[in-house]
């Protein structure tokens, strides 16, 4: 599985809980600062990570979005 975050710039009210009707959000939140909200989303592969992005932006009123990719570290 692969993990990421996704943030999100929207000045839409409650954008945080349309986020959560998007496939693979398994949870999301606002959040002050840069972006309105986070979403956090687990997926099976690199490439799921680009459709659920796309679905996100397709989202009314979604400016902007930032993804950040977990790195598991092997020790």
């Amino acid at each position: 599985m692969v993990k990421a975050i996704i943030l999100v710039r929207s000045p839409k009210k409650l954008i945080a809980a349309r986020l959560l009707k998007i496939d693979r959000v398994y949870e999301s939140f606002p959040v002050s600062g840069q972006f309105d909200a986070v979403a956090l989303i687990n997926v099976k592969s690199f490439n799921e990570i680009k459709k659920v992005t796309t679905n996100i932006q397709h989202i009314s009123g979604v400016e902007r979005t930032e993804t950040m990719v977990e790195i598991e570290e092997k020790v």
